[in-house]
């Protein structure tokens, strides 16, 4: 790959709400193919996913990334006080990319998801246009779906260590626990409250309409989820892949013990040693997807 193609050329972007957003396009190489949109996961920067974009620019795809707001390139000057929505996310932040990326030359559009990026589909204005989702490690969120330790980890993140972080510091200081970017206050405590129901924030008594609008999505899904992801095992995701009860989905789930692969845990699916993986995926993004 040239050097023009391995750098990133820097996307400004401005949500519909004003908002002032960081993202990056990683040009195809040769005449593209398509175009994707890597929807990230909480608290991860778009510099992480660097690699596999490259590698889906390497074979003729024109890759964007983005930082949602108030994380990495779009991070206001101080999150003490900042104020958003956690579905801010996929109605403004992607919402913008998507207006954007459909503005940039031709070919079908796809979407790659990374926990977050899978909740976000269901809620991005336009999701009909793109014609096809690949999601990793997308799921309720739920404790109870977790492995006992990490039930317990997580918990005390909840209700112990976030609290005591958010006090001190007016956001979730994450980058102190090495978990990723720093959080703003309110995503933290929306985040929080979904986390304690089974189907996430379908459960959520104060978004009443939320599952209709899942239910409108009729694009083909691969939602794949590896066995050693204790944050979205394979039943997580089932959990929260019903709710797109209208799309056809196929569940994919990747015993890394028993396939022989690195572990993958909930991020390890954009590491290098995924190739395989990412190979795949865009395998199916580009074939036709069996019916459901």
């Amino acid at each position: 790959m040239s050097p023009d193609h391995a750098t990133p050329r820097p996307v400004r972007l401005t949500a519909a709400d004003g908002y002032k957003l960081g993202a990056l396009h990683y040009p195809a190489v040769g005449e593209a193919c398509a175009r994707l949109l890597v929807a990230g996961a909480t608290g991860v920067p778009q510099r992480f996913y660097g690699p596999f974009a490259r590698f889906c620019a390497g074979q003729g795809v024109d890759v964007w990334t983005l930082d949602y707001r108030g994380v990495g390139q779009s991070r206001p000057p101080e999150l003490r006080g900042f104020r958003m929505d956690y579905l801010d996310w996929a109605r403004f932040d992607l919402a913008a990319l998507l207006d954007h990326v459909e503005s940039q030359g031709r070919g079908p559009i796809w979407m790659v998801g990374h926990s977050y990026g899978g909740h976000a589909f269901g809620l991005l204005p336009g999701h009909a246009r793109v014609q096809r989702l690949a999601t990793f490690a997308t799921g309720a969120g739920w404790h109870g779906w977790m492995p006992p330790l990490e039930r317990l980890r997580v918990m005390l993140l909840w209700h112990v260590i976030g609290p005591v972080l958010v006090r001190s510091t007016g956001y979730l200081a994450w980058s102190k626990l090495g978990m990723g970017d720093d959080l703003p206050r309110d995503l933290y405590r929306q985040w929080r409250r979904w986390c304690q129901w089974p189907r996430y924030f379908f459960d959520d008594p104060d978004l009443p309409g939320l599952a209709d609008e899942f239910a409108k999505v009729q694009t083909p899904i691969r939602a794949i989820n590896a066995t050693d992801d204790h944050w979205a095992p394979p039943a997580s995701r089932d959990a929260f892949m019903q709710a797109y009860c209208n799309a056809p989905v196929e569940r994919v789930t990747i015993d890394p013990k028993r396939q022989d692969m690195e572990p993958i845990g909930h991020i390890g699916y954009f590491r290098p040693q995924a190739l395989d993986l990412w190979r795949e995926t865009l395998e199916w993004l580009r074939n036709a997807h069996p019916k459901a």
